[in-house]
């Protein structure tokens, strides 16, 4: 068997990696070996979730933040795109219309905006847990307090995703302000866990000064915290930042992390990101066909879709189109809840 597969195969026994298969694995260059590596890890992921991809629907809560963070477009500096905060009307009605299309998980995602305080977060968790019992609630708002973490848990949130960009702190500090420290993103994660979340994190591929070093210290992070989702994308510049001049993360690099990370996370929910869309027309379907297991169309209000400007050319697509493109390589988008294997839906919440 040639050296590439052996390679992919003991990934997969063993679901770890050496720094020298991630090397190998992302320089290798032979099309066939990688279309083992995708093939592979597709199989591991159809060994759990067969041939069916979990929407969640996406509500874009607000695009303001105090963060400065270098390469997002949001940042508390660029005063070149239009401020939006959604409302708790227009939350619960895009709550209902993803519902009423067959989601049965909501994702409020949002920058680090003062504006809604613990009060009004725990607010909305509530009613949007009263009026939708047989649904989950996702929040990914950024960095807070233990405490708050533990006040939206006890008032209905389930999952909650944070990314840690980077696990090294070397390079956490070129991509952050010198206010923003890794050792204190780490402290969230390990405190969504310990409450008891569903725990999300993620990095970007191709994201300015990243290496092969640093992506091996995310894969022995991501290990060590072992998370119930991964999310993953290709770095796409914002035209408005200090990094709008960088190059872009490329699809093959994120295809093939996508896949390493499902042979080491068999059971992790893996989605097939709106990054990876925007660069491919086929990003969404590749990125499934590469191990991924989840897709999040956008439900935010269409009067404000399109200003949560992360990146340049951000992709909105729609349930329909999801559907259509996931129904071309023979996989279904499925109206459940869609939590990890080894979690149980809360009770008495």
């Amino acid at each position: 068997m040639p050296k590439y597969q052996q390679i992919i195969d003991e990934i997969k026994e063993k679901q770890n990696i050496t720094y020298e298969q991630l090397k190998y694995v992302l320089e290798h260059e032979n099309e066939s070996d990688t279309e083992y590596l995708f093939q592979t890890a597709r199989s591991v992921a159809d060994c759990t979730f067969g041939k069916n991809v979990y929407g969640r629907a996406l509500i874009e809560i607000t695009n303001y933040c105090k963060n400065d963070c270098y390469y997002c477009g949001i940042r508390k500096s660029n005063r070149c795109i239009e401020r939006y905060r959604l409302s708790k009307e227009d939350i619960l009605e895009s709550c209902e219309k993803g519902y009423l299309e067959g989601f049965r998980t909501f994702v409020l995602q949002g920058g680090e905006d003062g504006y809604f305080t613990d009060e009004k977060i725990c607010d909305i968790v509530r009613t949007v847990r009263e009026k939708y019992s047989d649904c989950a609630i996702t929040l990914s708002i950024g960095e807070k307090s233990k405490e708050s973490y533990q006040k939206y848990f006890d008032s209905g949130a389930d999952r909650f995703l944070l990314r840690h960009e980077t696990a090294n702190d070397e390079h956490y500090q070129k991509l952050h302000p010198s206010e923003q420290k890794l050792s204190a993103r780490k402290e969230c994660l390990w405190n969504l866990k310990n409450i008891g979340y569903q725990v999300g994190c993620g990095f970007m591929v191709g994201s300015p000064y990243q290496t092969v070093e640093t992506i091996y210290e995310d894969l022995c992070f991501m290990k060590e915290l072992e998370p119930h989702m991964i999310g993953i994308g290709p770095f796409i510049p914002q035209k408005d930042t200090p990094f709008a001049e960088f190059d872009t993360g490329t699809v093959i690099m994120t295809l093939k992390l996508l896949a390493v990370i499902r042979l080491m996370h068999p059971q992790v929910l893996l989605p097939a990101t709106t990054a990876l869309s925007t660069l491919h027309e086929r990003g969404r379907e590749l990125g499934i066909l590469a191990g991924a297991n989840v897709v999040m169309p956008n439900f935010t209000p269409k009067k404000e879709q399109g200003k949560y400007k992360l990146y340049n050319n951000k992709e909105c697509m729609g349930k329909d189109e999801v559907e259509a493109s996931l129904e071309r390589i023979g996989y279904t988008l499925v109206s459940e809840r869609g939590d990890h294997p080894t979690k149980k839906v809360r009770e008495n919440v």
